[in-house]
Formats: C-alpha cells, structure tokens, sequence
C-alpha cells in the first residue's frame, strides 16, 4: 500500500509539472492580449519560471535528504498550488512573471522528492518499473497539456488553466501526507551553510539566463559571453568551496559517483538534441511546409506514443542487457530520429521517442537506483537540472544554427544530432549490468 501511494503521488507530482509547463505555451497568447503586454514581458513568463527551478533543484534535494522527502514534497505542492492561485488573480502581467518565478521555486521543491520517494519505498527490483511509469506519464501530460490547455483556454480563459493546478495539488498533498517514510537522521553540522546553495543557484540562474538569451542575442553577443563567464566563475568559487566545506552541498560520494556524472552528461546531451530538434521542426512543419498547430501536433503524436509504449520495453532491455547498452541504444536511436527529422514523416518522430524513453528510464534508474545511500534527493535534483538545462541548451544550438530564420532544417538538425551523439560517450561510463534497475 505504501509503495502504491509513494508511486501515484510521485507519478501525480511530476505530471502536474509537465501540464503546467507545455500548458503555458497555449495561455500566452491570451495573457498578452488580455495585459496588452510586450513580447519580451511574456517570454519573461516562462523564463522566470526556468530560472527559478534550475537554481534550486539540487539545493531542493539536499534539503530533503536532510529534513525528510515528504515534507519537501508537501512544501512545494502547496506552495505551487497558492503561486497557481496568485496568477489565476495576477492583475497585470509584472505579476504573473513575480508569481511565476515563486511558482518555479517550489516546483524546484516538489520535483527531486518525486524521485527520491520512488528509491525509499521501492525495493530495487520494483524500481525501474516504478520509473517506467513515471516517465511514461510524463510523456501522456507534455502531450496532453497543449491539447487540454487550448480547449481551456477557448471555453473558459486562461486563468482557469491555473486555478486547476489547485485542486490537483491539494489531490497530491493529500497522497503525500498518507505516506510513511524514515525522516533521515542528522549528522554532523546543524544545517547546510549558505555560501554553497546560493554560489550554486547564482551560477546556474546565470547559465540558463544566458542561453535562453541566444536565440535573440546570439552566441557572440557581450550579455551572452559575459552570462557565461559569470556562470563559470561562479562555478569555480563553488567547487573550491565544497572541498573545504564541513558539509558540501555535493556530497563527495556524489560527485565522485561515476554511474551519477555519466547519467548527468547523458541527460544533458540527449534532451538537449532532442527539445533542440522539436524547437526546429516546428518551424519547419509551420512557416515552410505551412502546416497549423493542430496539424503540427498530429504529427508529432509518433513520439509521444512511442515514449509512452517504449518505457516499460525499456525496463525490460535494463533487465536482459544492462544500462550501458540499453542508453547507447536509445542514444543511438535519438541521433537517427533527429536526422530523419528534415523529411518531416511521423517516423522519424517515433524514432525519437522511443529513444529518449529508453534514455529516460535508463539515466532515471541509474541515478536513483545507484545513489549513494542517503543522497537520493541531491541526485534526483542533479538529474531534473540536467533535463532542464539540456532543453534550453538545445534551442541556443538550434537558434544559432539558424532553425527560425531559415527554410533549410539540415544544419540545425545535423548540429543538434551531434549534440546528442556526445551521449554515447556518456552511455559506456554507465554499469554493464542490470542489478538496481529491473
């Protein structure tokens, strides 16, 4: 029974997520003609939100390793639900970026315990198909939210697509609070020191900031070198910090991990190809071939079906071959689906989501399964950050590759395979074998 609760509050928490953020897509249209805003104001309202969750994912799963994943989980479903609230009654747009960046926050809360939930009640025999419904859900919600999000917003307004966040969220706290797990004990200092969370959450706003900057600026654009040369030397006052560190964000167990660094860079790579190529297609199937939105979404529905069907195919790969075979498969399978991308036929979006489920459940169990006991929240935070940095990764490289401005898909496509073949580099660091993840 418990392992039922943890699983659906963990499946509910994630998708909630997901609707929220492929939802936003379709509501922005209405919220820029209902405040009269300017384009870069409703950019900000998605920006806002990336940047919020990328600088306090890892933070989040610290914090929960220390204090308790459920209670992490309740904070920031309830704290996502009263942000849903305040956009649902925002009274211009100034607020809706402020709400949503609150909104972002506690996302970055509830999305690491969602995870480690999964690795304290399942044995790890049950835990990849655990993660196989996790992910397969997630796919159901990105696909959804578009759909769900436009006859919302057609028949009742935008602002009711976050007042249902609402009742959701109070659905999930209610499961969270039926379910019984260990709070970790304490151990050495009282609590985290400051320097190393906020070094941290500055060097990867900074990051995110400067590569959702691209596609308008360009990659050799002052504000966008300096953004990187700002996140970098953040990155290195970090590092030296956590090495004298009493208590280090990072734990030395995990950032010595190698199944959890190989997981991370795979991550990266893949969603960065894969988010990076669907940024293009778009464009292709829209503004060159002239196909609508509903068209559009029909046609990418192969990837959807096919990462929904091919999780649980991908636990059973884990099972009889092992994550390292498994993930260069389904890199393998990601970097073919992105080249056939340019013809634009539904086959090669199938390509790409089996794929990237394959990835997905194998990265996903590697790092939860193979965490270093008591670090299950900090990993779970070092993989939603990779899946949310990756994608903006992605659009930068599309951007600059030219995939808005040009009739011609190839080089972005080509560019943006390359990228995610550097997963398979990543792939033969991870275990040969199957024995946390079947």
């Amino acid at each position: 029974m418990r392992r039922r609760l943890a699983l659906t509050a963990s499946v509910a928490g994630a998708m909630l997520v997901a609707l929220d953020g492929t939802v936003l897509a379709v509501v922005q249209p209405s919220l820029r003609r209902e405040f009269a805003a300017g384009v870069a104001e409703v950019q900000w309202t998605s920006t806002a939100y990336l940047l919020a969750v990328a600088a306090f994912l890892v933070v989040a799963g610290r914090l929960g390793d220390r204090y308790g994943h459920t209670r992490l989980l309740l904070v920031g479903v309830l704290g996502f639900a009263a942000a849903s609230a305040g956009i649902a009654l925002a009274p211009g747009v100034g607020w809706v970026i402020g709400l949503r960046a609150v909104q972002g926050l506690f996302g970055a809360l509830l999305q690491p315990a969602t995870l480690a939930l999964l690795r304290l009640t399942h044995p790890p025999e049950l835990l990849g198909r655990a993660v196989a419904v996790r992910t397969a859900a997630i796919g159901v919600a990105a696909a959804a939210g578009p759909l769900l999000g436009g006859v919302l917003v057609a028949q009742l307004g935008w602002r009711v697509v976050f007042v249902l966040n609402v009742p959701a969220a109070a659905v999930i706290a209610a499961l969270t609070s039926a379910v019984r797990v260990p709070v970790p004990g304490r151990s050495g200092p009282a609590r985290l020191g400051i320097a190393g969370p906020a070094l941290l959450a500055a060097a990867l706003a900074v990051a995110v900031y400067a590569l959702a900057g691209v596609p308008a600026a360009g990659w050799t654009a002052p504000r966008t070198l300096l953004g990187f040369a700002a996140a970098a030397g953040l990155g290195v006052v970090f590092a030296r910090g956590e090495r004298r560190a009493r208590q280090p964000l990072v734990p030395a167990a995990v950032a010595r991990s190698r199944p959890v660094a190989a997981s991370m860079a795979l991550l990266l790579a893949v969603s960065a190809g894969m988010f990076g190529a669907l940024f293009t297609s778009t464009f292709l199937l829209q503004d060159v071939r002239g196909l609508g939105p509903l068209e559009t979404g029909v046609r990418v529905l192969p990837l959807t079906a096919l990462m929904v069907a091919g999780a649980p195919v991908a636990v059973k790969a884990l099972r009889r071959y092992g994550a390292r075979r498994t993930a260069l498969a389904g890199t393998g399978l990601v970097v073919l689906g992105i080249a056939g991308l340019d013809a634009g036929g539904g086959v090669a979006f199938g390509v790409l989501g089996a794929g990237f489920a394959a990835v997905m459940v194998t990265a996903t169990g590697t790092v939860v399964g193979d965490a270093p006991p008591g670090y299950a929240g900090v990993v779970g935070g070092l993989k939603q950050t990779a899946m949310n940095v990756g994608p903006t990764l992605g659009i930068a490289v599309a951007a600059g590759a030219g995939a808005a401005g040009s009739a011609q898909a190839g080089p972005p496509l080509a560019a943006l395979a390359a990228l995610a073949g550097l997963g398979l580099a990543a792939a033969c660091l991870l275990p040969g074998h199957a024995a946390t993840t079947r």
